[in-house]
């Protein structure tokens, strides 16, 4: 009984000291790095979670392992579990660590997709932290990399689809052709909307009536779209309007650029330095016409700003006195006239 005693005081120590560490200590440095808004600090906490009283348990179990004078064979055994269970959550935290500076450098970099970088780079932290552990244990890891190789090619054989959309999604992200966040229309349909991820397997698109559309990788990588936010997210709004032929054209063209920079004071302030125009182009059966082209913060904004446009326009145009014309036509019906 008395070769238990300090065996379970190391547990002991091991639990509470892993309570008070968990419970106490990291609550309390959570706090302030959560409080002082210090993203390094935050990610550093999160890939901490839990792992102090899993390393004092740990580290309990250990020196209860020492002390209990046991079968040398039973406190090899339990020396390698617990120098398993050590390096792999060491392992775990490398890995939560590298995904979330990885989310943390793509979300300040504008349309990268973190999903698909960060779990590829926490996967291959996880398959290398288990090979270190298994080198670690004595085990030799050549063997076992030729089998994962000639595995894996098998498995690539057996997932061509899967592993040509991974490809794919990873072509996307870095030739920034497509970025979350980008407004893009696939040619090959009336699909269009806002990219929210790129996954391993598939591009997520979410249209202006909220619904989703999944495009796998692969079919994205060689389908004809157009990004509207490439090269920039700024776009030339083009509105064509007509007046009639009795118009004064000089002051037609100001009081119609008046307007627009009133939409554009209204829609995108910032975009001020670059003041609409206008072209005439044609003189049409009925009316003069012409094409207004005023800029917009992105591809959104165009229905607001024609939708203001429109009804700005309309209004002014009726107290400056130019009419819109509408189509006129003149038949004349040309024949005999039997009478009886």
């Amino acid at each position: 009984m008395m070769q238990l005693i300090v065996p379970i005081g190391f547990l002991l120590i091991g639990l509470v000291s892993g309570i008070i560490g968990e419970q106490v200590i990291f609550r309390k440095l959570k706090k302030i790095a959560f409080g002082r808004k210090f993203p390094i600090g935050e990610i550093l906490i999160q890939s901490l979670n839990r792992m102090p009283f899993i390393w004092c348990t740990l580290a309990g179990f250990y020196g209860a392992v020492i002390s209990y004078r046991a079968d040398p064979e039973i406190t090899d055994v339990l020396k390698k579990i617990i120098t398993i269970a050590f390096l792999y959550s060491v392992t775990l935290v490398l890995a939560r660590l590298t995904a979330g500076i990885i989310n943390l450098y793509l979300r300040r970099t504008e349309g990268l997709s973190a999903s698909l970088i960060s779990n590829a780079a926490k996967t291959a932290i996880l398959v290398l932290g288990i090979l270190i552990l298994l080198q670690t244990l004595g085990v030799e890891i050549t063997p076992v990399i030729t089998t994962l190789g000639i595995t894996g090619i098998a498995v690539g054989l057996a997932l061509q689809d899967t592993l040509a959309n991974l490809f794919s999604g990873f072509y996307l992200i870095i030739s920034k052709q497509v970025r979350t966040g980008d407004y893009v229309k696939l040619d090959t349909s009336n699909h269009e909307g806002y990219v929210t991820d790129i996954t391993w397997r598939n591009t997520t698109i979410k249209e202006l009536s909220n619904n989703v559309i999944i495009v796998p990788n692969s079919k994205l990588a060689t389908a004809i779209f157009t990004n509207y936010h490439l090269p920039v997210k700024e776009i030339t709004l083009i509105m064509n309007v007509g007046v009639s032929y009795d118009s004064d054209l000089e002051h037609v063209e100001r009081v119609t650029v008046e307007v627009a920079k009133e939409v554009m004071q209204e829609v995108a302030p910032e975009l001020m330095g670059n003041e609409p125009y206008l072209r005439f182009e044609e003189f049409a059966d009925f009316s003069i016409n012409f094409t207004l082209y005023m800029r917009v913060s992105e591809f959104f904004d165009q229905r607001i700003a024609r939708h203001l446009f429109v009804k700005k326009l309309h209004k002014r145009y009726q107290k400056e006195g130019i009419k819109i014309p509408f189509p006129v036509r003149d038949v004349y019906l040309q024949g005999n006239v039997n009478s009886n």
